[in-house]
């Protein structure tokens, strides 16, 4: 293995297709497994046999897989330390036309956006080891209220108490997002109960 490709197993797990792009061919990427230099973690997805699993070894293999999946809700919650919960299932948001993915694990839930819902308060976060596009805090608590119904009102309220203990974000930031969302007259009197 050349230095470069152990360069980039160093930053997590890498996909078949990105060791591809990098010279490394489908029987050599084999020849590697078969030798122990390289361990198959999932479908598609390798790493150094020493690699540490991380917290989030769920989120990783998801966002590895799923392609235009943004991370939100309960797992995104999750990963900003803005909740109690800890979620069995990965939360994706997929655009409305993409197809549903269909992995063995980690277990998905799906939730379907467009519009706007696709771009604001989305970024890019390395966990991991691994770039994933998910919701910013105020985001996510905005998604928590507009999703109430699946996640349940008292983890959006425990979220949003979260938030503004923590600092993780402003009010206004927190509003814009509720704007995005569309549920500002939702959101508007727990945020004055907590401010």
């Amino acid at each position: 293995m050349t230095p470069d490709i152990i360069a980039a197993f160093r930053t997590g797990v890498l996909r078949a297709r990105e060791l591809e792009a990098r010279g490394v061919s489908r029987t050599q990427l084999s020849r590697w497994v078969a030798a122990g230099e390289v361990v198959r973690v999932a479908r598609g997805l390798y790493a150094l046999p020493e690699r540490e699993v991380g917290e989030h070894e769920a989120i990783v293999h998801a966002a590895a897989r799923v392609d235009g999946a943004i991370l939100c809700l309960l797992s995104a919650l999750r990963v900003h330390q803005l909740t109690t919960q800890n979620p069995s299932e990965v939360w994706l948001a997929l655009p409305r036309s993409a197809r549903t993915p269909r992995l063995d694990w980690p277990p998905l839930r799906v939730v379907r956006w467009s519009g706007a819902a696709l771009t604001e308060g989305v970024v890019v976060q390395n966990i991991d080891g691994l770039p994933v596009r998910m919701t910013t805090p105020a985001r996510t608590v905005a998604d928590c209220f507009k999703h109430r119904s699946a996640v349940g009102i008292d983890v959006a309220i425990e979220a949003l108490r979260d938030y503004r203990r923590t600092r993780a974000g402003s009010i206004d930031a927190l509003m814009d997002a509720a704007c995005v969302c569309r549920v500002q007259r939702v959101m508007q009197p727990y945020v004055e109960a907590i401010t």
